[in-house]
């Protein structure tokens, strides 16, 4: 259903064109925040699930990550070197190195040094590591005084009948001054267990897994995937060809199930539904989605049934009609049980609207996650709406944002190149004006944009 847009006007300028008066609808911040609590109070009743780390990549945690242990949870060397206990030179221990994996060696006195390996526990009674490059070894070898041939046993004996002194073995030096504690990490130095890592929410990423098997973590909690239907309603819409005869293409099936699974959300189905509210009806109240999706009928047409059926079906509108353009007849209704229901216009831009509005902050908030976005200047002033919030594509030019040009509602080759959607107050915004930007949920265009003269305002 198409929905005739006002004429924007320039900030500070005349256009002789008569403004029409505000409408009655939720303004456009207060909608978002609408949507953001729907998804937190739906969270609530909904119990984590636990996915083994290798599964857990691109979800957010549905619980804050504490330490299941002390990490390092014992004193490790911090270098392949020596374990040296008290001032030096120590009288190096001659037996197998103490390396990682292996359990710790027995305890140094004072005086003595061991070989250790990166990661190795130290030793009790290890002042510090010496490094390698750090220190040098000498042997001072000592001949028994009875230098008489003997053999294997005999040789043992005779030796002891003879008074040999024992040969101490190698002595290590330090090249260098040596700090007590130096290149060992203490137990507990990154954290302590029960330590807070991370907070609820925090995307896993797979830094976030290999921090999580450091703390002792097999699995990780996050929320249950948002299941989604996508409900597309008009008898006008074309699966395939050319649009002929008053029929068009259908160009929201194709986007929006894509779109919702990269927000994170478990698409069921994409449905065509005719113009017909016993079929509507039945499909909303059929569905098993968490959150429902349905383009057109959200205004009061002939055919937009969206409201009847909501009502038929005892939903409460939480919002209904948002001051924002394009897509300002989008609505959002509970309808019960922690399941919701997103009314997003026809028009395909005016859709995107609807979208990032009210589906990704409910989508968000259902999965402990914060939407997307940030704040950067506009390169060239902006067109505005008298009343209303208007969300315009955008691309990133360095540290500014360059608006596109076909941003009608009914247009998608803007949003096909862009980095996201600036959000301009009523208005207007003037070159330099600092705004909130949408981002969209796949990596920015890098400035590489398409057939740039036509595309830029």
């Amino acid at each position: 259903m198409t929905l005739k847009e006002p004429v924007p006007v320039v900030p500070g300028t005349a256009t002789g064109a008569k403004a029409e008066p505000p409408h009655r609808a939720t303004a456009w911040p207060e909608a978002r925040a609408a949507a953001a609590r729907a998804g937190t109070a739906a969270r609530a009743g909904r119990e984590p699930r636990r996915l083994p780390l290798g599964q857990a990549l691109g979800h957010a945690l549905a619980e804050p990550l504490l330490a299941l242990t002390d990490l390092p949870s014992f004193d490790t060397s911090a270098m392949d070197g020596w374990a040296v206990a008290g001032p030096g030179p120590w009288s190096v221990r001659t037996e197998t190195p103490v390396l990682a994996g292996h359990a710790p060696a027995a305890a140094l006195t004072d005086g003595e040094a061991v070989r250790i390996a990166t990661g190795a526990p130290v030793p009790p009674g290890t002042t510090a590591v010496i490094r390698t490059e750090h220190s040098r070894t000498e042997r001072t070898d000592t001949e028994p005084a009875d230098t008489e041939p003997a053999e294997s046993a005999d040789r043992t004996e005779s030796t002891e009948r003879a008074g040999a002194v024992a040969a101490p073995g190698p002595v290590l030096h330090a090249l260098r001054d040596v700090v007590p504690g130096q290149d060992i990490r203490p137990r507990g130095q990154e954290c302590r267990a029960g330590d807070e890592l991370l907070p609820a929410g925090t995307e896993v990423t797979p830094v976030v897994l290999g921090l999580a098997a450091a703390a002792g973590y097999d699995e990780l909690p996050v929320p249950p995937r948002p299941r989604v239907e996508v409900l597309v309603l008009g008898d006008e819409l074309l699966t395939a060809g050319l649009p002929h005869e008053g029929l068009i293409r259908d160009a929201l099936g194709p986007m929006l199930g894509p779109w919702l699974a990269a927000l994170g959300a478990e698409v069921l189905a994409t449905r065509r539904i005719g113009d017909d509210a016993e079929e509507l009806y039945a499909a909303v109240t059929g569905s098993a989605a968490d959150l429902v999706v349905t383009t057109g009928g959200t205004a009061a047409g002939p055919v937009d049934h969206l409201h009847r059926v909501l009502d038929k079906a005892g939903a409460t509108l939480l919002v209904d009609g948002v001051k924002v353009r394009p897509g300002h007849p989008m609505l959002l209704a509970a309808l019960g049980g922690h399941r919701h229901l997103v009314g997003l216009p026809g028009n395909p831009l005016a859709a995107v609207s609807g979208l990032l509005t009210l589906a990704e902050p409910l989508l968000a908030a259902l999965v402990g996650a914060s939407p997307s976005g940030g704040r950067a200047p506009v390169l060239d002033e902006v067109h505005g709406h008298p009343y209303d919030t208007r969300l315009v594509p955008v691309v990133r030019r360095g540290e500014q944002l360059v608006p596109l040009r076909y941003n009608g509602p009914a247009m998608l080759r803007g949003i096909a190149v862009a980095d996201g959607m600036a959000v301009v107050p009523p208005g207007g915004a003037r070159s330099g004006q600092e705004l909130d930007v949408l981002d969209l949920p796949w990596p920015p265009t890098s400035g590489a944009v398409p057939a740039q003269g036509a595309c830029f305002t």
